[in-house]
């Protein structure tokens, strides 16, 4: 199942399942249905089993059901809780940027007001001159967790969906001390979409196909396959220092392939469309714009 959050016309966001090509309206299909996908991860896997029946019913319902190209797609959750992201996290990224696998993940954080959907601009503040992106695999926590063994971590996720790491990169790695998370958090730099699709969404959740483009060139192309921390480990490794709670997003690092570690050095300016998809969850496309 693919859960989206969208706004039809002018009307206020509301919880949507894609699928056959349609974006059905849980709402009107099931009266009573929560009002936003933080409330509808709250009830767990009842939740989940809700929607999926009504995802069901409003297929049969022409009036519940919207084209995409005529709604407007939101972030899957607009303003999430924690974003937890993991650096250097794959193999042939840690590679190009000329270090070492690391032997515990490195963690940092983005602001969940820097969360935007597909569609929506990504304001280059005037002062930043080496913006980036990195296309990554995001997972969304289904259920409180803490102290979770590895072998179980799997169960604590509601689904997965994409997400662009924007970078101001020279705060990042060129300002003592390191600012990352500052880095990572302006307003814009946190893209998300366009929907969450659940584990089963995924025929080997091992092996789950990135890809990221600028300007349709194909710059990023990588599997998790590469992770050096696989998503159960992270989730366990976390879960061991802090609660993660329904809506909790771990953003799991990026294949190679960032501007900051091509040759030369590819940058972000006003105008370039960045696309990024993972073939289960669709497309995620954002265009650079000079700051609002």
């Amino acid at each position: 199942m693919r859960l989206v959050t969208f706004a039809p016309r002018d009307e206020l966001p509301r919880i949507g399942g894609w699928a056959q090509g349609r974006i059905v309206d849980l709402a009107a299909a099931s009266p009573g249905f929560p009002a936003d996908m933080l409330s509808l991860l709250r009830f767990g896997e009842a939740g989940m089993k809700r929607a999926r029946k009504a995802l069901a019913k409003g297929l049969a319902m022409p009036a519940c059901c919207h084209a995409p190209e005529r709604v407007r797609l939101l972030a899957p959750l607009p303003r999430p809780g924690k974003i937890l992201g993991v650096g250097r996290n794959y193999g042939a990224h840690a590679a190009e940027g000329g270090l070492a696998a690391q032997e515990k993940p490195r963690i940092f954080l983005k602001l969940s007001s820097a969360v935007i959907g597909t569609g929506a601009p990504i304001p280059k503040p005037a002062a930043v001159t080496k913006l980036d992106c990195a296309t990554e695999l995001a997972i969304v926590i289904g259920r409180s967790t803490r102290g979770i063994a590895e072998s179980e971590a799997l169960t604590a996720i509601a689904g997965y969906t994409l997400l662009n790491d924007v970078s101001a990169r020279e705060l990042q790695f060129e300002m003592t001390p390191p600012q990352t998370s500052f880095a990572k958090s302006m307003d814009g730099f946190c893209p998300m979409g366009p929907a969450l699709a659940t584990p089963d969404e995924f025929s080997d959740p091992g092996d789950i196909r990135l890809k990221g483009w600028v300007n349709g060139e194909l710059v990023q192309d990588g599997s998790t396959r590469d992770m050096i921390f696989p998503v159960a480990r992270l989730i366990a490794h976390l879960a061991t220092y802090l609660t993660l709670e329904p809506g909790d997003v771990i953003a799991t690092g990026t294949p190679a392939g960032v501007g900051a570690f091509r040759k030369p050095p590819r940058y972000l300016v006003p105008g370039d469309i960045v696309r990024m998809e993972i073939a289960e969850i669709g497309v995620l496309e954002n265009q650079v714009v000079g700051a609002l």
